[in-house]
């Protein structure tokens, strides 16, 4: 477990499309409000093909990609042919696995039948539709733009096309939401038979039109009622949960978001995406065996478009030996079964022996489970996975 024979982890692409039809006041996410008619798609296009195009300057970048994920914003805004151009840009630049997973984020409000089918033609092999919930009611008090029928027809008409993965949204814990309600809720998403479902807990996050007027929510014993029971009726449907909030039906657990939470790299293009390269260093460069570094591009879409193409886009910030271990444990211990332990060694390039007290004082404490060959976190563990990764701070 402390060997430092260096081999790449996997690399993935984000793609990050900054615009939607209206800010929901639950949002925190890098989005702008307008519509198609204002959006400068085929210019954006083109500045995302310059933009990878410096990132694979980097001898890192240039490995085979396993998934692309294409997020927002309300990525379904953009019409098929730009989704096309996008795509073939980007397999002209970088080598896809044969079976890569290509997923676009799409609201059912801003979805027909003509976008689906381009979509489908130009290589999205999987959608992400952001239901967020099957009540008029909640979806008024969220501030979406669609309805339950819609959200019905979004899912008829992409199985109509043959997409035959589908992960669902979902949210619990709503203004005024009983355990009945979420219960109806949950049974009415279930009925869609999606591949996978990510069903989560509305939080009030700062800077949100919710944060600056939080509504009433359900008090914290209903609403972890309502996330216990369905785990469990999602369980019992057959959807396996394999992180805090994602359930899959048996190998349809996403492969870009595992890639994440199993601490892989990925490159990140468009108005304010991350991205995470590893690389070997030259053995008098440091202790350090390689070098993790994190990338941020700039976050108005304006300022991405008109950034200068000759000069490096964005900020890189490399990662330190105390950033390296808790961003390790935030994203590998969000995993239902855990992580390997050589795991760590490998996407850190740091000896086991530098988390191994931490990980035995959790166990000791009934956060986590310590095997040889798997470190999980314990039903208990999952309750309070703040707590349990405040433990990692500043080891």
């Amino acid at each position: 477990m402390d060997s430092f024979e260096y081999s790449p982890p996997p690399l993935a692409l984000y793609v990050h499309l900054p615009w939607c039809v209206r800010k929901c006041p639950y949002c925190d996410f890098n989005s702008h409000p307008g519509g198609r008619e204002s959006r400068p798609f085929d210019a954006y296009v083109e500045r995302l093909q310059l933009d990878l195009d410096a990132e694979l300057r980097e001898p890192a970048a240039r490995r085979p990609i396993g998934s692309i994920f294409i997020g927002g914003g309300t990525p379904s805004l953009f019409p098929g042919p730009a989704i096309r151009r996008l795509l073939d840009g980007i397999r002209a630049r970088v080598e896809l696995i044969p079976d890569a997973e290509i997923t676009l984020e799409a609201n059912p409000g801003t979805i027909d039948a003509a976008h689906f089918a381009a979509y489908r033609e130009a290589g999205i092999n999987r959608l992400s539709i952001g239901v967020q919930s099957l009540s008029t009611e909640q979806l008024e008090r969220l501030g979406r733009i669609h309805t339950p029928e819609e959200a019905r027809e979004a899912v008829r008409i992409a199985r109509a096309l043959g997409f035959d993965n589908l992960n669902l949204d979902l949210m619990f814990g709503l203004p005024g939401q009983t355990l009945d309600g979420a219960r109806a809720d949950l049974d009415a998403l279930i009925a869609l038979e999606p591949e996978h479902v990510s069903y989560y807990q509305l939080t009030v996050e700062p800077g949100t039109a919710f944060g600056a007027r939080p509504p009433e929510l359900p008090d914290g014993d209903l609403v972890a009622d309502m996330g216990a029971e369905g785990a469990a009726r999602l369980e019992s449907a057959g959807y396996g949960r394999y992180e805090v909030s994602a359930y899959a039906r048996r190998g349809r657990q996403c492969r870009h978001n595992l890639n994440y939470w199993r601490f892989g790299d990925y490159l990140g293009i468009g108005a304010g995406a991350h991205g995470k390269l590893s690389a070997q260093r030259a053995p008098t460069e440091s202790t350090m065996p390689w070098r993790v570094w994190r990338t941020e591009k700039p976050v108005h879409p304006n300022l991405y478009l008109n950034a200068d193409p000759s000069q490096p886009l964005g900020v890189r910030r490399d990662l330190s030996e105390a950033d390296l271990i808790l961003e390790f444990v935030l994203n590998a211990l969000r995993l239902t079964d855990g992580f390997e332990p050589d795991l760590f060694t490998a996407t850190t390039g740091l000896p086991w022996s530098r988390i191994a007290a931490r990980l035995q004082a959790a166990a000791d404490d009934r956060l986590l489970s310590l095997d040889p060959d798997r470190v999980a976190p314990t039903p208990l563990g999952r309750d309070f996975l703040d707590d349990l990764v405040a433990r990692f701070l500043a080891v």
